[in-house]
């Protein structure tokens, strides 16, 4: 046996130069003659792990590194991981727990089963493709996909189509919620409808969680939004295409979110929500006080906040309740709180730009200066202290992280250059971060429900003025205090057809003092102007509804007002209606701005039944209304008698 592996090697002994080789026990080869071990050893070929297989596999060209896939998982359950963990956020918070699990899981239960996505025996999440030559556009990939109702294609074979398509994402069912057909519906979720379900789920349990305070707890951070989808659990690979669902870099505005909340009632149609009553905190008559405290207002402002709830008959808990057959629309209680305390400024103050300040000369008496409300101080505190908050909003904007660090990649090709990017940008901020005075890291806020701060603290804003009196701008009629001020001014009440916001088209002739407590409160709301403008119009025609009082005395007209809630007490109080300040004219409501008395070609059709006034501001009486609507049915019955 060992000749036939000796054979083969003819290399005469170094010792005794014979050519006689044999193999030891140790497979070594050594020389019969002399014994002389040499190095060379015996080859031993084992083919107990080879597969003896007649097929031949050729390879051909450089071979690929496959890409890692993780779990197969749905959009669906993406936005649901979201969903629970910007509900254990507010957990952290202090929210309490039935929120998440009486409301908000049940809330999402129901959603998934509307928009057919789960808890249905027809869902929806199959897609059916046009296969796409290699290499093509994987941008335009998604525009040959048509999507189809039932499970003819399932997760696994969705999965393989988008790598054969060029689609390259990391759910299974990403196309269904980028076909033109299902962008078009309202089923599909999205990161503002997150929000928006927080929010519904918030005001079901009655939580003191306004919107606008929901959406500063997002700005700052402790509610994950922006980059919420790195908090997903690692078997979830968001790649690709995912970034145009999951990926957001703005925070939605107040208006946005609460139009979505009002089309997710509609869609899953909902009942009636629990009553917020006058005790609840979302109620504005404890709402008002919050907000009374936030801006450095009196506290004895807030009984005549309350008093006005009840002329206008706005304390009824079923005006501050969603309700889809008696109150269709979602209340937007932050603005409106906001709203009555504009309302009541200016009965107390007027806000022309003028009595206000007359007002304020009058209380600047030494002895009273540290005791009575006066309005110029509280000016001057509030500016200063407005300029630094927005400063401040203004730093930490410019400081916070929009981009995330783990990224998502649309696709294969921009990989490399975002990559490139995100190296550079990195580097620009640590240079940025070496030249400011700032240090890089700074030290985390914890969340609060107040923007500013007021005392003798080292970091307040400013000094408290909620201890301040009333006493110098209220007087005593009929044996009720009444405010010292006779005047109160509003704009046109009349309801626009295109039901549109005109404040841009006002807003050059209303006063610089009520501009500035809108721009004070949209600060704190984070909100445009325009929408507390029109909050202020609908307490106001509450207020000077003529419609309610049309063709009635005004023994019926305080009947009338009795029935909407209002008590006596708070009647006489205010005395809006009855008082002799609404038959006065303000001198400065006499000049006519220029620019109101161009007319719109739209403006002059005129019908019987409904005029259109001029956006310009104007002083009304209830009793000068009664008697020009007087005049024109008696000028009527003269035209018809003589026709």
């Amino acid at each position: 046996m060992d000749d036939e592996h000796t054979a083969e090697y003819t290399v005469p002994c170094a010792q005794c130069s014979a050519v006689d080789w044999g193999i030891s026990d140790e497979g070594r080869f050594y020389c019969r003659s002399c014994h002389n071990v040499i190095e060379r050893t015996r080859e031993v070929v084992d083919l107990s792990f080879l597969k003896l297989s007649s097929r031949v596999s050729t390879i051909r060209g450089p071979r690929k590194k496959q890409a890692e896939r993780g779990h197969v998982w749905m959009v669906c359950e993406g936005f649901q991981f979201i969903l629970k963990n910007q509900a254990d956020a507010l957990l952290a918070l202090g929210v309490s727990p039935q929120f998440k699990d009486d409301v908000l899981c049940p809330l999402w239960r129901c959603y998934l089963q509307k928009s057919r996505q789960a808890y249905t025996h027809d869902p929806v999440r199959s897609c059916k493709f046009r296969v796409r030559a290699v290499g093509s556009d994987s941008e335009s990939a998604s525009e040959a996909i048509s999507c189809t109702d039932g499970e003819s294609n399932p997760a696994s074979t969705a999965g393989s189509n988008t790598e054969n398509s060029g689609f390259w994402s990391g759910s299974s069912d990403t196309l269904t919620y980028l076909s033109a057909r299902k962008k078009r519906s309202q089923s599909l979720l999205s990161m503002k409808k997150t929000l928006a379900l927080i929010y519904l789920a918030l005001v079901w349990s009655r939580e003191a969680l306004t919107l606008s305070d929901l959406l500063r707890l997002v700005n700052e951070g402790h509610i994950p939004y922006l980059n919420a989808y790195e908090q997903l659990p690692e078997e979830m690979k968001v790649t690709g295409k995912d970034s145009l669902i999951f990926i957001v870099e703005t925070v939605p505005s107040h208006h946005a979110v609460h139009k979505e909340a009002e089309t997710i009632i509609q869609f899953l149609q909902l009942p009636a929500f629990p009553p917020v009553s006058r005790q609840t905190l979302l109620h504005p008559a404890l709402l008002s006080l919050r907000y009374l405290s936030d801006v450095n207002l009196p506290d004895e402002l807030h009984p005549w906040v309350c008093r006005l709830l009840e002329h206008t008959g706005m304390m009824d808990q079923t005006l501050h309740t969603f309700d889809p057959h008696n109150h269709p629309t979602l209340p937007r209680y932050d603005l409106q709180a906001a709203a009555l305390i504009i309302v009541t400024l200016k009965l107390f103050f007027c806000l022309d730009d003028m009595t206000e300040w007359h007002l304020s000369n009058d209380l600047g008496r030494p002895k009273d200066s540290g005791k009575v409300f006066n309005l110029r101080r509280w000016y001057k505190v509030m500016e200063a202290a407005l300029i630094q908050a927005q400063e401040r909003r203004d730093q930490n904007v410019s400081r916070k992280q929009w981009k995330s660090k783990k990224q998502i990649y649309p696709n294969k090709k921009e990989k490399c250059s975002m990559i490139k990017k995100q190296r550079i940008a990195e580097q620009v901020q640590l240079c940025f971060e070496k030249l400011t005075s700032c240090p890089s890291g700074l030290q985390d806020v914890g969340p609060s429900s107040f923007i500013f701060c007021w005392g003798d603290e080292e970091k307040s804003d400013g000094p408290s003025l909620h201890h301040m009196k009333l006493d110098e701008v209220v007087t005593h009629r009929c044996d009720f205090l009444t405010p010292l001020n006779d005047m109160y001014w509003h704009p046109a009440l009349r309801r626009c057809l295109c039901y549109n916001s005109h404040y841009k088209e006002v807003e050059a002739t209303l006063p610089r003092s009520f501009i500035w407590l809108l721009q004070l409160f949209a600060f704190m709301f984070d909100v445009k102007p325009f929408c507390l403008y029109e909050e202020v119009l609908s307490v106001e025609r509450r207020i000077f509804d003529t419609r309610l009082y049309r063709g009635k005395s005004k023994a019926d007209a305080g009947a009338s007002a009795e029935a909407a809630g209002a008590s006596p007490e708070a009647q006489a109080s205010l005395n809006i209606r009855t008082s002799p300040r609404m038959t006065r004219t303000s001198p400065r409501m006499t000049r006519t701005s220029p620019r109101m008395t161009r007319t719109s070609p739209r403006m002059t059709r005129t019908s019987p039944r409904m005029t259109r006034t001029s956006p310009r501001m104007t002083r009304t009486s209830p009793r000068t209304a009664e008697v020009s609507l007087g005049n024109q049915a008696s000028r009527r019955k003269r035209q018809r008698s003589r026709s």
